[in-house]
């Protein structure tokens, strides 16, 4: 048997049996995507793996979590474990559950880091400027003043011991608008990991955490002039990424726009910034950040990057001098 007949019997059909092993392990990995409303936005969870029934639980358990999270944080639902603290911290002391003490927790961190400025008890002015109720008339100057009287995170007593929570003045109510979806994407991403899941994407209506060990994922960050148009493309593998805008959430009185991101130390919606984008590791910093960077603007960002360096922030304004052109800054080092 010559040398080339030797190759053809021998070699070849080595080479089609490990080429067939290759592509038939590169085709089991498969991915399993579901949508579905929740905190008042739509949610989207995708998850890689290699069995679809061993997929479609993990994907049961990760939309039961945050549909758990919803059920304690729901300003709106009467019978949330919030709402029952709204409702009754005043009279008595409540003790909270492990989820909503966590979140009590991060809420108190970042009230401490932005000196005031993120601060969950803002729900009474939600309330005054329209976003519960609409108005067709601005608060007055008065009816601002009284309703700060009302909040104020100082005004609010929690104890780590206990685990409880206790306001200290009544007409205290609490929104946690501003930190529930971060805090749902890490309990997310935990429980898929935990799971065995090695990549994914969850993405609460634009706040996005990601994890992978392969290719990065492709996340586009929305004009805010221009919804149907991306201004940053961003390459991710395991980070969050969050966007704080004057473009979704508002309201319109005697023909102004004002963004639902409100100044507590005022007691007015945030002006003169259009949007704020953080990407950091951990959901819930991300989602709070970009929050506190929205009220404060550019001032507080150099002790954002000081205190958490894995962080980079984009910040978007109006163009004094066009406002149909976009005045954008970066902060930070960029790390997928």
């Amino acid at each position: 048997m010559n040398k080339k007949n030797f190759f053809m019997l021998f070699i070849l059909p080595l080479l089609v049996l490990t080429l067939t092993f290759f592509f038939c392990f590169r085709e089991r990995t498969i991915f399993l995507k579901r949508q579905f409303p929740v905190m008042g936005t739509i949610a989207e969870i995708t998850i890689y793996g290699k069995d679809h029934a061993e997929l479609e639980t993990i994907m049961n358990e990760a939309q039961a979590k945050i549909y758990a999270i919803q059920n304690i944080c729901n300003t709106f639902a009467k019978n949330s474990e919030l709402s029952a603290v709204n409702q009754n911290a005043f009279q008595k002391e409540i003790l909270c559950s492990p989820l909503l003490w966590e979140i009590f927790y991060e809420s108190d961190k970042f009230h401490s880091f932005s000196n005031g400025t993120f601060d969950v008890t803002i729900k009474p002015l939600m309330t005054l400027w329209g976003f519960y109720r609409k108005r067709n008339a601005l608060p007055s100057g008065t009816e601002i003043a009284d309703t700060m009287k009302k909040t104020g995170w100082n005004k609010v007593k929690l104890d780590p011991q206990k685990h409880s929570i206790r306001f200290l003045i009544p007409e205290i109510q609490l929104d946690l608008g501003g930190i529930a979806k971060g805090f749902a994407l890490d309990q997310t991403v935990s429980l898929l990991l935990h799971k065995g899941i090695r990549r994914g994407l969850v993405n609460l209506g634009g706040n996005i955490r990601c994890f992978t060990d392969d290719t990065p994922f492709k996340i586009g960050i929305r004009d805010p002039k221009h919804a149907e148009l991306v201004i940053q493309d961003l390459q991710l593998k395991n980070k969050s990424v969050a966007t704080s805008g004057n473009y979704e959430r508002y309201v319109v009185i005697n023909g102004k726009r004002y963004t639902h991101i409100m100044n507590p130390k005022t007691g007015m919606p945030v002006s003169g910034i259009l949007a704020v984008t953080v990407v950091t590791p951990r959901g819930v910093d991300s989602d709070a950040l970009s929050t506190t960077i929205f009220i404060q603007g550019e001032k507080i960002i150099p002790e954002v990057l000081k205190n958490f360096p894995d962080t980079w922030i984009m910040l978007i304004r109006e163009n004094p001098e066009n406002p149909e052109k976009l005045q954008i800054r970066k902060f930070g080092i960029f790390v997928p």
